[in-house]
């Protein structure tokens, strides 16, 4: 019996929804200039992607430049209690803007629709908490896209990314049979980490989340050279993180999954 793809676990903001993830990093510095009348830049918000949002929080705690800062500020450096405090400033500014970061990535639906097609089963995972997402499922859904299964950075008690364990939550509840029949795609190294961490094949994301950084229209308007350099950037990244493939969006994904089916037929895992 040929080994067949069995499903295919995609992250959300800059994968399927929110093209270059700037829901998440712009109310990142909206929450520390509320929260501590402290700056943060964008590529700054941007470095931790794809963690939980605490973690994320952390994470930006512990980068030298921001930590430089923010002991020059305030003469020591960021504790729990501060992360706990921006984190209560960020939530509410989440869920009161994700909505208007919703729309689909071009060609989400087309190949959500081809995998369906197929017999595949759609996990999703995520580093918002559940309560952001209960309003962006709603609205992604009004927009055309039902996952049948979505693991978010706070359900699980052994924790998120870049662990493997929302993934295999995935597993889980979509009743998966071989971790090594699972695609998980993003495009934040944490993701691909989570993914590699579950056993399964990886694809990363170059040029429609967060580590390009443009806006649909930016990506549009962007040249050929332009492009070439953010790819000749980002897919080193991707590689040194174990990524399988790597590739510019999710449009481009069925071809990928092709390759992966021939490599399982050939008796090859992740």
């Amino acid at each position: 019996m040929q080994e067949q793809l069995e499903a295919v676990i995609f992250d959300w903001a800059g994968t399927t929804v929110d093209f270059g993830s700037f829901a998440p990093t712009q109310i990142f510095v909206d929450a520390f200039r509320a929260a501590f009348a402290f700056e943060l830049t964008l590529a700054e918000a941007r470095g931790p992607m794809g963690l939980g949002k605490w973690q994320h929080i952390e994470a930006l705690g512990r980068d030298p430049a921001v930590n430089a800062r923010w002991q020059a500020k305030f003469g020591r450096a960021m504790n729990n209690d501060d992360i706990d405090h921006i984190y209560r400033t960020f939530l509410p500014l989440q869920v009161e803007r994700v909505g208007a970061h919703a729309a689909l990535i071009p060609g989400t639906r087309e190949t959500v629709a081809a995998l369906r097609k197929r017999g595949l089963k759609i996990g999703s995972t995520t580093g918002y908490p559940r309560v952001v997402m209960e309003k962006l499922m709603t609205v992604a859904a009004a927009n055309g896209y039902t996952p049948d299964c979505t693991v978010c950075a706070d359900d699980l008690a052994a924790g998120a990314r870049p662990g493997p364990w929302m993934a295999l939550q995935c597993v889980l509840d979509l009743k998966i049979g071989n971790v090594a029949r699972c695609v998980k795609v993003d495009d934040t190294l944490p993701g691909i980490h989570e993914g590699r961490n579950a056993g399964m094949w990886t694809v990363g994301l170059m040029l429609s989340g967060s580590p390009a950084g443009l806006t649909e229209a930016e990506f549009t308007a962007a040249t050929a050279d332009e492009l070439a350099a953010l790819r000749a950037r980002i897919a080193p990244e991707f590689t040194s993180a174990g990524a399988h493939y790597v590739i510019d969006s999710v449009a481009d994904l069925l071809p990928v999954l092709d390759d992966i089916e021939r490599r399982l037929h050939q008796g090859e895992r992740p």
